[in-house]
């Protein structure tokens, strides 16, 4: 069968996301190639259920995934495990958790350390996405102990809608408790739905499922239409309070 995949001039609009290549094709979810890498095509991308991702040396490739996985915050699973070692970084005086306080940092740290494997957190996509962080639309979620850098998630947050990007770190269950940050921190705010882009084990693992494509280009449609969120900051006592549910 002759898959056709558009190709994008750039600053060109994107073909609706029901047109991506179906389950059954080499590349099930891609959209188009092509087009540009900057601010102003990620946020239309993401207010329509799409996303960019490619290695090096490849043209843009844009995706919309179906099913797309998704995590509802309230469903996230803390293990025992995972509780006991959030309650140790909590006690411990070194460690702070932040919200955008060195965010091209937790970008680079992603890709440094997923580069064996290849990643697609390119110097391109590092500069489009710092410029959409200065707009106040892509975020950092950070544990520090003391100036050490140790774990961090990053994403996109238009109206209440959270795309999760990548995710880090270099200490047990680190990143996992930035996800539990994450998740209290979008109760608090109304935010009722992440992305998480696509199907892996260890999502599953922390209790996120896929859903219908259509069904998630409703809820963005929807939530991104929403007022946005205004308190990007954070501290050990929020994070309590946020997370108590599962401490």
């Amino acid at each position: 069968m002759n898959w056709q995949l558009p190709r994008l001039a750039p600053g060109e609009d994107f073909p609706p996301a029901s047109q991506a290549l179906p389950a059954l094709s080499p590349f099930p979810g891609l959209l188009a190639a092509g087009g540009r890498l900057d601010a102003d095509t990620l946020e239309r991308a993401y207010r329509r259920g799409i996303f960019p991702w490619f290695s090096p040396g490849e043209p843009i490739l844009w995706w919309s995934t179906d099913p797309r996985m998704v995590l509802r915050p309230e469903q996230l699973r803390v293990t025992r495990s995972l509780k006991q070692s959030a309650r140790r970084f909590v006690r411990n005086p070194a460690v702070r958790l932040r919200i955008d306080s060195a965010f091209a940092h937790v970008m680079q740290q992603c890709g440094a350390q997923r580069a064996d494997a290849g990643t697609w957190i390119t110097p391109g996509m590092l500069s489009a996405y710092s410029a959409l962080h200065a707009r106040g639309l892509a975020h950092s979620f950070e544990l520090w102990e003391g100036e050490s850098l140790r774990a961090g998630l990053y994403g996109v947050c238009i109206g209440r809608m959270f795309f999760g990007e990548s995710m880090f770190t270099t200490v047990a269950d680190g990143s996992k408790t930035l996800l539990m940050a994450l998740c209290g921190f979008c109760l608090r705010e109304g935010i009722d739905l992440i992305d998480c882009q696509q199907q892996t084990d260890y999502l599953a693992q922390m209790g996120a499922a896929p859903i219908a494509r259509e069904t998630f280009l409703r809820h963005v449609e929807e939530s991104t239409s929403l007022p946005a969120v205004q308190g990007w900051h954070y501290d050990q006592a929020m994070y309590l309070t946020d997370c108590a549910r599962w401490l």
